[in-house]
């Protein structure tokens, strides 16, 4: 009988070593109840895709959970962020990707191929905590650039996948705080900044400048981009589209009349998703439209206010899917310049994606417009429900299992799904 040399016995033991730790080479990242930080999840998978590896989002399983190859890196860095995550093996990461295949679960795999170049549209000198969506990037250590007017009329967005805009007012109307906020320093700063900003570019108006912002915005998502947008950026953007060519701003605000009949000259036919709203050119009221929910009428209790996500089919419709993917249904709400949106005014071809039972309020919205898409998600900050002017910032690390934040990072994750990258 031969036996083997000690050398050769070595290198088999190594050998067989190397196959059971390469076995265990596949990461699950569960994002149901038991996922201790889901806020930093996002941020671990976006970095991996971002670091040249691939993975899948498991929709519908565990809360929308992400599946990827294993690495020192990604398990270090989950560790260190209190992010929860299970090594399992090849066989049983087959067996979950069965079972989520299966025809008769409504389950799906999608695959996570590139992580999205990120841009925020949002002035200079703006703070993380004035925006949900730059407060929860910088809590989940997604790495994003910042662009305003000059940048975007000078092209730059084609160097970019996802955009985000920041809680701007788009019909040059300074946010509509001329009434409450007239005397104070900071609103007579801004006004005068942005006056500056849009004289310096070659317009007479600031509103004139964002509405060559919006058509800059709107060629982008033509072209193949994602854009997300919250509170007042939402019902602003296309309040401007449809008032092209006609003055909605009071005199006390831009110092010239209103145009005569306007609310019956509006466009809606250029619009991303609202339709049949009118413009509110009272300058002593906050609201800029009919689009958004009336406050005082529909206030309820902070304990009773919920929206609720739809349930999409996940193997046939995966984008609503993965934009819905949560650890809960129904969510708190929260307020903001535009609340939610009167579901009247919302176009036919746009998909919710979660509303208010009973109340015929829509919080959150879909759509596409050529080869790119538009989420708009209403209100301003999902864990401070008034926010109010000169409230204290939201400390993320007190709210890491956000369902209200999971929404914002759900936007930032779909364009790794998708295959196709934006035509510029």
């Amino acid at each position: 009988m031969k036996y083997l040399s000690i050398p050769l016995l070595a290198c088999l033991l190594i050998g067989f070593s190397f196959m059971e730790t390469t076995a265990q080479n596949r990461v699950l990242i569960p994002m149901d109840g038991t996922q201790t930080n889901h806020l930093k999840a996002y941020g671990v998978i976006f970095n991996h895709l971002g670091e040249g590896e691939t993975g899948q989002w498991l929709l519908n399983y565990k809360g929308g959970s992400f599946l990827t190859t294993e690495s020192h890196d990604i398990v270090r860095k989950s560790r260190i962020r209190n992010v929860k995550i299970e090594i399992i093996s090849e066989s049983q990461a087959s067996q979950i990707i069965s079972e989520v295949e299966n025809p008769g679960v409504n389950m799906a795999a999608v695959n996570l191929e590139a992580a999205p170049n990120i841009a925020v549209y949002t002035p200079p000198g703006s703070l993380p905590w004035d925006d949900a969506v730059t407060l929860v990037l910088d809590y989940a250590e997604i790495p994003y650039d910042t662009v305003y007017d000059r940048e975007v009329l000078s092209g730059e967005l084609s160097e970019y996948d996802w955009l985000h805009l920041h809680h701007e007012d788009f019909t040059g109307q300074f946010g509509k705080f001329w009434s409450m906020y007239r005397n104070a320093p900071w609103y007579i700063n801004q006004v005068q900044e942005k006056r500056t900003l849009a004289e310096e570019l070659g317009y007479e108006k600031v509103s004139h400048l964002k509405l060559d912002i919006v058509h800059g915005i709107r060629e982008f998502v033509g072209n193949g981009g994602f854009m997300f947008a919250m509170c007042s950026a939402t019902d602003t953007f296309d309040i401007a589209l449809a008032s092209e060519g006609l003055d909605i701003i009071p005199t006390e605000i831009d110092g010239d009349p209103i145009t005569p009949d306007v609310n019956n000259r509006l466009d809606f036919d250029r619009t991303f998703t609202f339709e049949n709203f009118s413009a509110i050119t009272d300058p002593y009221e906050y609201e800029h439209s009919s689009i958004d929910i009336e406050v005082d009428l529909n206030r309820i209790s902070e304990s009773l206010d919920y929206f609720t996500l739809f349930d999409f089919s996940a193997k046939w419709d995966p984008v609503p899917t993965m934009l819905t993917q949560n650890h809960v249904n129904s969510i708190r709400g929260f307020y903001g310049q535009a609340t939610a949106f009167q579901k009247d005014k919302i176009k036919s071809s746009s998909v919710i994606l979660a509303e208010s039972p009973g109340r015929d309020q829509v919080k959150y919205i879909h759509g596409n417009y050529g080869t790119g898409t538009f989420t708009f998600y209403g209100g301003h900050d999902p864990e401070d429900y008034t926010h109010r002017v000169g409230d204290p910032p939201t400390d993320l690390n007190l709210h890491t299992n956000s369902p209200g934040y999971r929404l914002i990072l759900n936007n930032i994750l779909f364009p790794a799904a998708e295959k196709k990258k934006k035509q510029t």
